[in-house]
């Protein structure tokens, strides 16, 4: 059994993302199948709503739809090296902070020197459109690491894979479907 959901956040009209495969990436909505049959109602939590890919970009689409940045999150992909071996991560940072790259990253991915994937790599190894990355959908065996400042009860709105869109779904059941690590101080 489901549990239905309403959403009233900003101006868009938030449904559920079950029910709307064509706002969401392939693999974002592969992976909400996944798991909606491990469990349907944290699943049938994941909200969905439909943009204008031209406000795609975080502070743009909070603008636009009076969408609170402290609401938002920002899901960067991130790579070190350490004894010649690379170490991503996708990491979940809310959009009113800024990823802290040269502090708490490198610290957690235990490297000499953390950056962003440059924007084709991103694309290319997430499979998903450029300013649509989120966390739910990621390719099996990524790295994802939280905020602890996500690890609530609250709704944040991220990526959905495709730039028409953006899902919601509270942070405490991101972190639980996601198997995601929650760390202190990646969000400065």
């Amino acid at each position: 059994m489901t549990i239905a959901h309403t959403l009233n956040l900003g101006t868009v009209t938030w449904e559920p993302a079950l029910q709307h495969p064509d706002l969401l990436g392939t693999a974002v909505n592969s992976r909400l199948h996944e798991w909606e049959a491990a469990s349907p109602d944290l699943a049938a939590q994941v909200m969905v709503c439909a943009i204008d890919p031209e406000f795609s970009d975080t502070a743009a689409m909070s603008e636009r739809y009076n969408i609170p940045m402290h609401d938002s999150v920002n899901c960067v992909l991130v790579a070190g090296k350490r004894e010649g071996v690379e170490r991503t991560a996708a990491v979940a940072v809310r959009a009113d902070t800024r990823a802290d790259i040269n502090g708490a990253i490198k610290k957690m991915l235990d490297v000499r020197k953390a950056s962003f994937l440059p924007m084709d790599r991103a694309v290319a190894e997430s499979g998903m459109e450029y300013g649509g990355i989120t966390p739910v959908g990621l390719p099996a065996g990524w790295r994802f690491v939280v905020d602890a400042s996500i690890n609530t009860d609250d709704w944040i709105v991220i990526g959905s894979g495709v730039r028409p869109s953006k899902i919601a779904i509270p942070g405490r059941v991101l972190v639980e479907l996601a198997a995601a690590e929650v760390v202190e101080g990646l969000g400065l």
